[in-house]
C-alpha cells in the first residue's frame, strides 16, 4: 500500500513539473504588448476569454459536469466588478477580489442543483441560472442599466500607479497577470490529490464513492472554484473596457466557451489557452474577410475537428499511416 501511495505522488509530481515551452509560452506571451501594441486589445481578451475557458475545464474536463450557462459567473463578476468601481473603489484589484469573492458564493449556492440528476439535467438547471441571472440584470435596469448596459464605469490606475491607456497594453498586461497567477492555482488543483479524485469522479462517480471520496463535497469545492475564476474573468472584461452589459450574461458567451475547449481539448488547462487564441484569431480575421458567413468557417472547422480528429488535423501525415509505430511480431513467428 505505502508502495502506490509513493508511485501515485511520484505520478503526480512528475506531471507537476514544468516544461521548457511553458516558460517560452508565458514569455512570449508578456512580450507581445510591447511588441505588437496595435494588436494589445486583442492579447487581452484572448487572455480574459482563456481564463474563462480554464475556468470551465476545472468542472467539465477535470469533473465531469457539463455546463451550458457558466457565462452566469462570468456576468455576475463583470456586473460586480464595475457595480465596484461605479459605487464603491475604482481600484481594480480591490474590484477585482469582490468580484472573484461573490462569484465564488454564487458559484456555491448553485453547486446544490448540480449534485444528483443526469448530464441533460444538469445542462438545463446551469443553463436556466443563467438565463435567471439575464433576466434579472434586464429587469434591475435602475442598477444594472437594463439594455443599454452599465455606463461611466471608471477604472484608477492598476496598484496605483499603472493608469489604463488607449492602445491597451496596461490592460493587457493587467489580464496577463491575473491569468498567470490564477493559473498557478489551478495548475496546482489539477496536479494534487484533490485534483486525482476529481479525476476519479469523472470516470466513475459510483466508484469513487466506495472508495472513499466525499463526491458532493469535492464537487461543491471545485464548483465554487470555477465560478469564482469565471467570475475573475468577467471583472477584467468589464474593468478593462469599463463597460458592462447583457451580452456578458448572454448564452452565446456559454456556447463560445465550449467551442473553445473543442477546439483546445478538455482535461488539461492550455487546452484553453490554445483554444481561446484558435478561436479568437479566427473570428478577427474571418469576420474581417466575410462578415456575415464567419460562423460559417467555424462551425466548418468543429465539424472537421470531429469527423477527423484533433491529432489527425493538426498531423496530417498519420492520415496515411506514415509516422506510424511498428507492429509487434507475433510469438513464435
Amino acid at each position: 500500500m505505502s508502495n502506490q501511495i509513493a508511485s501515485l505522488q511520484e505520478a503526480l509530481l512528475k506531471r507537476a513539473r514544468w516544461r521548457w515551452w511553458e516558460f517560452v509560452l508565458w514569455a512570449v506571451a508578456f512580450v507581445l504588448p510591447f511588441v505588437t501594441p496595435s494588436h494589445a486589445l486583442m492579447i487581452n481578451e484572448i487572455a480574459i476569454v482563456a481564463l474563462f475557458a480554464m475556468s470551465l475545464d476545472l468542472i467539465l474536463g477535470y469533473t465531469g459536469i457539463v455546463s451550458l450557462g457558466h457565462a452566469a459567473f462570468f456576468g455576475f463578476g463583470a456586473y460586480a466588478a464595475a457595480l465596484f468601481a461605479k459605487l464603491v473603489h475604482p481600484d481594480p484589484t480591490l474590484g477585482l477580489l469582490v468580484a472573484i469573492a461573490l462569484s465564488g458564493g454564487l458559484g456555491a449556492i448553485a453547486s446544490v442543483t448540480i449534485f444528483r440528476g443526469t448530464d441533460l439535467t444538469r445542462l438545463m438547471v446551469t443553463l436556466g441560472t443563467a438565463l435567471l441571472l439575464l433576466e434579472l440584470a434586464n429587469k434591475m435596469s435602475w442598477l444594472t442599466g437594463g439594455a443599454d448596459g452599465l455606463q461611466g464605469v471608471i477604472m484608477g490606475p492598476v496598484l496605483g500607479m499603472f493608469d489604463f491607456d488607449l492602445y491597451g497594453r496596461t490592460a493587457a498586461w493587467y489580464s496577463l497577470s491575473v491569468l498567470l497567477v490564477l493559473f498557478l492555482i489551478m495548475r496546482r488543483i489539477a496536479h494534487s490529490p484533490f485534483g486525482a479524485t476529481l479525476m476519479a469522479i469523472r470516470d466513475n462517480r459510483l466508484r469513487s464513492m466506495a472508495i472513499g471520496v466525499p463526491v458532493v463535497g469535492r464537487i461543491f469545492a471545485i464548483y465554487t472554484v470555477a465560478a469564482a475564476i469565471a467570475g475573475a474573468a468577467g471583472a477584467l472584461l468589464a474593468q478593462t473596457t469599463g463597460f458592462a452589459s447583457l451580452d456578458v450574461l448572454a448564452f452565446d458567451r456559454s456556447a463560445d466557451v465550449m467551442l473553445m475547449l473543442v477546439i483546445g481539448g478538455v482535461g488539461w488547462l492550455y487546452g484553453g489557452v490554445a483554444g481561446a487564441i484558435v478561436f479568437k484569431v479566427l473570428q478577427d480575421w474571418l469576420s474581417t474577410v466575410t462578415p456575415q458567413y464567419w460562423m460559417f468557417w467555424i462551425g466548418l472547422l468543429l465539424v472537421l475537428l470531429v469527423l477527423v480528429g484533433r491529432e489527425r488535423l493538426l498531423r496530417p501525415w498519420k492520415w496515411f499511416g506514415i509516422g506510424a509505430a511498428p507492429k509487434k511480431a507475433k510469438v513464435g513467428a
